[in-house]
């Protein structure tokens, strides 16, 4: 087994819980300000948490940011492990808002959906959460599951389809985070799915560096990298198209509960509007390429966005 410890990236920090950005006196032309708004939800701190995987600290911290710019007192508990260990949390209310995937939440509920497209996907998972937690809108910004292989496999092999694997005579490892080998898009779903028999390795990173150099020292042939990591267009990485719809589509989405009011959830629903797929690979390779903190990264995005 490959670990990198509890981050995605070993040479990040973490964010202090209570490294928090002053941005509660914004100027009174900040488009998220509600004025007088935000003072009934000052009284309850809205605990704002994220996975552990920096790209959805980036996301959290814009989302703790702007509530705290419209005069929320949010509290962090950031970084907390993969979705086995934060959804117990939310469900029992000691987590009120959390970035989450529509794709991945849904299948977590409902492993056999047959939701695929963002829309119907959107409208499932509506359906499929627990009491006292829903969803607010979902954003345009993307980051899914996807399966990558080298430039060299994939000219070697004729491979640039899911499909095209079924073809390829030599052994296949697949390389990823240990809870993939039990996902229905995993081995057994590569199996039921295309027909592809794989092997595989866990991985302990989230598609980080040491993901990245088992495939390309060929330790595994197969990895599963977030669609919007910076990394795959870096390292000429090929995504495997997914005709059959192995992965389902997975729109950022904040999972909330019943703490939030309406005005909480008007502020959070405009970041979430503003953030595109391209924006977010862009703050990632900030964090990848830059080393850039969570926190500054979001205070910057929301600056350049005129958002606080």
């Amino acid at each position: 087994m490959f670990t990198a410890g509890r981050g995605r990236l070993g040479a990040l920090a973490l964010v202090a819980v209570g490294a928090t950005v002053a941005l509660a006196g914004c100027s009174s032309g900040d488009p998220l300000d509600s004025g007088s708004g935000g003072s009934d939800g000052a009284s309850e701190t809205i605990v704002v948490g994220s996975q552990d995987y920096y790209s959805n600290e980036i996301i959290a911290e814009i989302y703790a940011q702007a509530l705290e710019a419209n005069g929320f007192t949010v509290e962090r508990d950031l970084r907390i492990g993969q979705r086995e260990v934060y959804i117990p949390e939310i469900e029992d209310g000691s987590i009120d808002l959390f970035p989450e995937y529509t794709g991945n939440l849904l299948q977590f509920y409902e492993p056999d959906t047959e939701a695929k497209t963002s829309d119907d996907v959107y409208a499932a998972l509506t359906d499929a959460l627990p009491d006292g937690l829903r969803v607010l809108d979902q954003s345009p910004a993307t980051d899914q599951d996807s399966y990558n292989v080298t430039k060299e496999f994939s000219d070697a092999n004729g491979v640039t389809s899911l499909e095209d694997l079924a073809d390829v005579s030599t052994p296949i490892t697949l390389g990823g985070n240990s809870e993939l080998e039990t996902r229905p898009y995993g081995p057994e779903g590569l199996k039921s799915v295309y027909g592809v028999d794989v092997s595989f390795t866990p991985i302990e990173d989230s598609g980080g560096p040491l993901t990245l150099k088992a495939l390309v020292d060929d330790q595994v042939q197969m990895v599963n990298i977030y669609s919007a990591d910076p990394n795959i267009e870096a390292n000429d990485l090929v995504t495997l198209e997914d005709p059959k719809g192995l992965f389902l589509a997975s729109n950022v989405v904040p999972v909330v509960s019943e703490k939030i009011t309406d005005e909480a959830a008007d502020v959070i629903n405009t970041v979430s509007a503003a953030l595109t797929p391209q924006e977010l690979v862009s703050l990632n390779s900030l964090s990848v390429d830059e080393q850039q903190s969570a926190d500054q990264i979001a205070k910057d995005w929301l600056a350049e966005q005129d958002l606080f």
